[in-house]
Formats: structure tokens, sequence, C-alpha cells
């Protein structure tokens, strides 16, 4: 059973979104404070955070960063901040997805179904490219880079896979906001971009240069290295 855990100081919010998650047969806890739930996170194994920023005590961003530093686990960054240059910062903080209050339960609900059925649909084994410089272990969702695990948060690893797949063919930023996110998702463009740009900062020798991860003007990208 998938565990989620949501840090939300209001509890009358935290308690609707966790009742309907409970009966999507998911296991649910919920904390009020930044700090209880960096608690709670350190003492069980869970695949989903939803993480509210305006906390009390300590500022979600910042709990983000915690959690990324230790753990790969998905994270819903909530938020009344709807700008684009939020959107991005959030993003860059280690969020997997974005989401603007308000929203109704169903719609988070559906949200958690199609995370969850993406992570699970694709088994397939350990990718090897660039004559082994880049190993992609799908089940285990690590990444090997001459032989150095790198830390890649979950969108950005599905990213990769959709892209090294795909080898040599160009997917638009369309076709991997579908890929990865979903059809229903309902974030912008540049959401894929940021997303590309970290990324490269973690598999290429120099980011600025490429030489996996390939911008093909107006199009989109692809996934390059020799055969």
């Amino acid at each position: 059973m998938n565990k989620i855990l949501i840090v939300e100081d209001e509890e009358k919010v935290s308690n609707i979104q966790k009742a309907y998650l409970e009966r999507e047969g998911y296991e649910v806890y919920t904390s009020t404070t930044g700090l209880k739930g960096l608690e709670l996170f350190d003492s069980i194994e869970f695949s989903l955070v939803i993480l509210d920023l305006m906390l009390p005590d300590i500022q979600g961003e910042e709990i983000c960063k915690i959690i990324r530093d230790k753990s790969d686990v998905h994270i819903f960054m909530v938020t009344a901040k709807s700008a684009l240059e939020d959107r991005i910062e959030g993003l860059n903080t280690g969020a997997d997805e974005y989401l603007v209050k308000p929203f109704s339960p169903r719609e988070l609900v559906a949200r958690v179904n199609s995370l969850f059925r993406r992570l699970e649909a694709n088994n397939s084994p350990v990718l090897s490219l660039d004559n082994g410089s880049i190993q992609i272990y799908k089940d285990s969702r690590i990444v090997k880079v001459k032989g150095q695990e790198v830390s890649l948060t979950p969108n950005e690893f599905n990213i990769l896979y959709a892209l090294a797949i795909n080898k040599g063919k160009v997917l638009t930023r369309e076709q991997l906001i579908d890929r990865v996110f979903g059809m229903d998702f309902e974030g912008f463009d540049r959401t894929i971009d940021v997303h590309i740009k970290n990324i490269r900062k973690k598999i290429e020798e120099d980011s600025k240069n490429p030489k996996y991860i390939l911008t093909v003007t107006r199009m989109g990208y692809k996934f390059g290295g020799e055969s």
C-alpha cells in the first residue's frame, strides 16, 4: 500500500484530503506543522508527500529541500502562489508537481492516482547508453553516469527515461508532458524546460554544451550520445 504524507496547517483541509485518499486505498498521515512532518517522514517510508508552503513553523520550500537532500520521494507542492516565477522556483527547489489553491479533493485524488499509475506502468530492464556511460535502472529508479550514481527527482527520472527509450527521436514538450505528467496536467510548457535544465546539471559534463539531452530548435528534445 502506498503511504502518503500530507503537511498542511489547515486541519480541516488535510482531513478532507485524507478522507478522499483513504477511500482510494492509500495509507495517509497528516501533520499541521513542518517539523512534525519531517519527524513523520524520517520514521515512515512514504511514496508521496503533499506539502503546503505556508506553514506556522518552517517554510514549505525549506522542508522540500530537506526531504530532497535525503530522498527522491515524489513531492506535490501546494500553494496559493500562481505566478510563473513561483512555479519555477518550486520546481527548482525539488518539487515534482505544483498545485495551486484552491483545488478540489477529487482533482487531488485524480492526480495522485495518475502518478502511481505512471510509476507502476513500466517495468522495463536496465538501459545502457553511450557505451555504458549512462545506465538507467528502471525498476530501482537508479541512474549511473560513468559508474557514479546521480540523484534525480521522480519527474526528472521519468523525463530522462522517456527520452532515453526514444533515443534519437525528437519528443515535443507536449509529448513529454503527456508521458510524464499525464494528459490531465494543467501546468505550463516551461515545466519541461526547468526539469531538463536540472537533469543536464546532473548528467552532463558541461550542461551548457550537452552531449546527451539535446535541444531541437522549435521542436523539443532528444537523447544523443554514441550508439
